[in-house]
């Protein structure tokens, strides 16, 4: 597939291509995706072709989009619920940044392998993401098994495997086992926001400490790396798990293509209803 192609099926699936659909306003790439992979657009409506838009990048191009949408889908909507679990993405994590992550009882890191990535910086990532959780697990895609064992075999921890099969379905190679000896306070914190942070800190003590805005940061931290491991762990996940707000009953009507993208977006209700009628609409083109 030729890169201007790859690039414009790519801006379909991002944060201002789905600002735009809210928007109501007609936008170029859109219209040029529409033109190349569906068929009778002016028949359809937006939700139709946004569908057969994902078909191309189930079928021709799996990209990271495609990877994320599928676990939000298969494991937050699936097998587990909005209601009791809580899903992050692109969380620093000392020099890494964890794609997906789940939380309810426990927290499971999923790092993402397409068939548009390698493996050269797999083991360093995994050994950042077992400093801020106890779960690790890698999705990937069926041919990339046998070199993924042996990047895995090399690192020696109980790394979970998950396989995207061509039919879109999710298996399971192996699940993730806990592992806390490389859990890192100091990363733990970096976890967390301010009010996150104070929140803990108050909860522990019964106050937050009183010093100079310049040195509060660091009065924080040290009083947080005073809890023991499991404790202040257990902890940060009760309060990650509160980060994440969305509108349920509207979210339920979202279309699975979008799932991804509006569960990060934190939309109003009135983004909800603008969405709805983007959807509902016949195509205008461009």
């Amino acid at each position: 597939m030729e890169k201007s192609k790859m690039s414009n099926l790519n801006r379909i699936f991002t944060r201002n291509m789905l600002r735009h659909f809210i928007e109501g306003n007609v936008d170029n790439i859109y219209s040029s995706v529409v033109r190349r992979y569906t068929s009778d657009a002016d028949q359809k409506n937006n939700r139709e072709l946004i569908s057969e838009i994902y078909c191309e990048l189930k079928n021709n191009y799996r990209n990271e989009y495609f990877y994320k949408n599928t676990l939000l889908n298969k494991l937050l909507l699936g097998v587990h619920s909005v209601n009791t679990t809580t899903a992050l993405t692109e969380i620093a994590v000392a020099k890494s940044k964890a794609d997906f992550v789940l939380i309810n009882g426990k927290a499971v890191v999923y790092e993402i392998k397409t068939e548009l990535d390698n493996l050269e910086r797999l083991s360093s990532q995994i050994d950042d993401y077992y400093k801020a959780f106890d779960h690790v697990a890698v999705v990937t895609y069926e041919k990339n098994l046998q070199q993924l064992q042996k990047v895995l075999n090399s690192i020696d921890k109980p790394v979970g495997v998950y396989v995207l099969r061509k039919n879109g379905k999710l298996g399971t190679v192996r699940k993730p086992q806990r592992c806390t000896y490389d859990l890192d306070k100091e990363t733990v914190f970096k976890l967390l926001r301010k009010s996150e942070y104070e929140d803990i800190i108050a909860q522990r003590y019964g106050y937050l400490p009183e010093v100079t805005q310049f040195k509060y940061y660091s009065a924080c931290k040290k009083m947080f790396l005073k809890i023991p491991i499991e404790e202040s762990y257990s902890l940060v996940l009760r309060i990650l798990k509160k980060r994440m707000r969305i509108e349920k009953e509207k979210f339920v009507k979202i279309p699975y293509e979008l799932k991804f993208l509006v569960y990060f977006m934190e939309l109003t209700h009135d983004d909800y209803q603008k969405l709805e009628v983007f959807l509902e609409r016949q195509y205008g083109g461009a």
